[in-house]
């Protein structure tokens, strides 16, 4: 949901799942700043997913210290890309998002 607008947005993500949640990275292609998406997710957490045919909903949370490493490398070889956009992301550490079903 827009955090100015409060409309519904959607767009498609790469995405691993770990541990029972979904998680993505918020990576902008290397950009020194976050993504729109993932500062929507800030204001409101709470989210819907369509992941192929299942819809569900979920809770969004930043990973940190050892969750983040293990969740990084996972996402790294799904989409090996994500190590070169922290590298040019220069001081801005990409954030490691985790999204926790909500029954």
């Amino acid at each position: 949901t827009g955090r100015k607008s409060g409309e519904p947005r959607s767009l498609p993500l790469i995405y691993g799942e770990a541990d029972g949640a979904h998680v993505i990275i918020a990576s902008k292609g290397g950009l020194p700043t976050h993504p729109v998406w993932f500062l929507n997710l800030q204001a409101k957490p709470e989210c819907d997913l369509m992941v192929g045919a299942r819809a569900m909903h979920a809770r969004a949370r930043v990973a940190e210290g050892e969750e983040r490493d293990r969740l990084w490398k996972q996402m790294a070889k799904i989409y090996p890309p994500y190590d070169d956009y922290q590298k040019t992301a220069g001081s801005r550490t990409i954030p490691v998002v985790v999204l926790d079903p909500i029954d």
